[in-house]
């Protein structure tokens, strides 16, 4: 299966980044053999829609789940319509946060985290 996790790096033992829209990189992991993809993030200064257009991006790659500190309102209704699962509030490394998606440590929100234009300045 195809997760994304939200990186402030481009490898497995890069930090989370706490945004989604604006995170530096995307890193979408085959969590079958960890074999994984690094994407810069190409709407990190987008004037506005950043998130929205984060979460097209992840459609686009047939990602099933996204793990990320935060998610906006915008974003995460676009995951969700896409049908990704959306899960919020994750820390450590990327490989950390795969191990325990892979436990089941990690749950589902019902909905974002942080309200509209969240991470905006945090580049």
């Amino acid at each position: 299966m195809k997760i994304c996790v939200t990186s402030q790096g481009d490898n497995l033992n890069s930090r989370v980044d706490p945004r989604f829209g604006r995170c530096k990189y995307f890193i979408i992991v085959d969590t079958d053999n960890l074999q994984f993809e690094a994407i810069r993030n190409p709407s990190i200064d987008a004037a506005s829609g950043a998130g929205i257009q984060s979460g097209q991006l992840m459609a686009s790659k047939q990602v099933k789940v996204v793990l990320s500190g935060n998610i906006g309102p915008n974003a995460h209704e676009t995951l969700t319509q896409a049908g990704i699962e959306v899960i919020t509030g994750v820390t450590g490394s990327i490989k950390e946060a795969i191990e325990d998606y892979k436990a089941g440590k990690l749950k589902a929100k019902d909905g974002p985290s942080v309200n509209s234009k969240f991470g905006i300045s945090g580049k």
